[in-house]
């Protein structure tokens, strides 16, 4: 069935003949005006394509071609076209470019302007058809390209984390029992002996020894262990915090405050929840060591709603925008001697308490926000 019923035989066969006795200074004219990158590795279709075009104009002014005609080059060279990873908008000025160039010729014709109206009118529909079923072409292979990226991207993550996971088992089997043992005769020392010197920054430093390990522990599902939930209160869990930190504070000269609510009280998993606060708090110390004195760290606790929100801020270098979700991805770091983990870890121990967490930086501040329920 044909596009559009057919215009009087001798008018179009007019214009035909008027196209074929000057078909090739059309077709040289369109050619030296086209764009055509030379990294095109299919340019010399991208003439052959102009060549079937223009024939297909012609039937269509006999009236001898069908819509699948058109939506068959249209789709040949869409995928030409994602091929050739080519600007789309090149191929779109190119078609256009031989649209106006053959209704410039068309007028030339000796037909009536009556009579070239509906012509000319014919040629546009053509053309539009041709754009169109070309383009939607072109987008639905590149979404279906860009999907099966996703698939691999996400695929790759899931294939990393199980390696990590199985890494992480060896990794505890093999340090999680001496230093059990390194941490119990460190008790017991400090019980018989508690005027030896250094105890102290040994428990700590085996502390957060263990800390680490734990981090790389809950990079594996498998190794978020689900004890009870308990009654948080988030002014006390965080002066515990705060009092682990200290050597760390005092070691780069930081200066922290904060504005926390007493009476804020969570429902969750109290060590996940600690991870969380240590990893985002380190951070920020390792932030703000990277610029001079005054260097700051501000801690803020607020009910918002039905929502808790803490926000750890620190006035680090900005992390860029095009960054700041990016750092919530596996094995993402801007450390030389960092894993990428740490703040995967605590977006996915936030989200699995029905929370969320987010960053926000510009050249004053960075703040991490974490909002939990109440």
């Amino acid at each position: 069935m044909s596009l559009k019923p057919g215009l009087p035989h001798f008018f179009s066969q007019a214009v035909i003949d008027f196209l074929e006795k000057n078909e090739s200074d059309f077709i040289t004219l369109w050619q030296e005006q086209i764009i055509l990158d030379q990294a095109d590795v299919h340019k010399e279709k991208v003439k052959e394509n102009g060549y079937l075009m223009y024939a297909l104009i012609k039937n269509t002014l006999l009236d001898t071609v069908t819509e699948d005609d058109v939506q068959q080059l249209a789709y040949k060279v869409a995928k030409e076209r994602v091929e050739a990873n080519i600007n789309i908008g090149d191929f779109v000025y190119n078609v256009n470019l031989g649209r106006s160039l053959l209704i410039k010729f068309v007028l030339q014709s000796d037909v009536s302007r009556t009579q070239l109206a509906a012509i000319i009118d014919q040629i546009n529909t053509q053309f539009d058809q041709f754009c169109y079923h070309a383009v939607t072409k072109y987008t639905e292979i590149k979404n279906t390209e860009l999907e099966e990226k996703k698939l691999f991207i996400n695929q790759t993550h899931k294939d990393k984390l199980a390696i990590l996971g199985q890494m992480s088992s060896s990794f505890v089997h093999e340090f999680r029992n001496p230093l059990t043992s390194i941490i119990g005769f460190n008790k017991l020392l400090r019980t018989e002996y508690p005027n030896i010197k250094y105890l102290d920054i040994i428990e700590l430093e085996l502390d957060q020894l263990k800390f680490r390990i734990t981090q790389f522990l809950h990079t594996s599902k498998l190794d978020f262990i689900e004890n009870p939930k308990e009654i948080v209160i988030l002014n006390d869990l965080l002066d515990e915090i705060l009092n682990f930190l200290y050597p760390s504070i005092v070691d780069s000269d930081v200066q922290i405050s904060t504005d926390i609510d007493p009476t804020i009280k969570i429902e969750a998993h109290k060590d996940e929840i600690k991870q969380v606060f240590l990893n985002v708090l380190f951070n920020s110390i390792d932030a703000v060591i990277q610029r001079e004195k005054p260097r700051i760290i501000h801690l803020t606790c607020y009910l918002d709603a039905k929502r808790v929100v803490i926000e750890v801020s620190n006035n680090g270098p900005m992390i860029p925008l095009e960054v700041q979700e990016t750092i919530f991805e596996p094995f993402y770091t801007t450390k030389e001697l960092g894993t990428g983990i740490g703040l995967f870890v605590c977006r996915k121990i936030i989200e699995k308490h029905l929370g969320e967490l987010t960053c926000f930086s510009d050249e004053h501040k960075t703040t991490f926000c974490i909002h939990l329920p109440i």
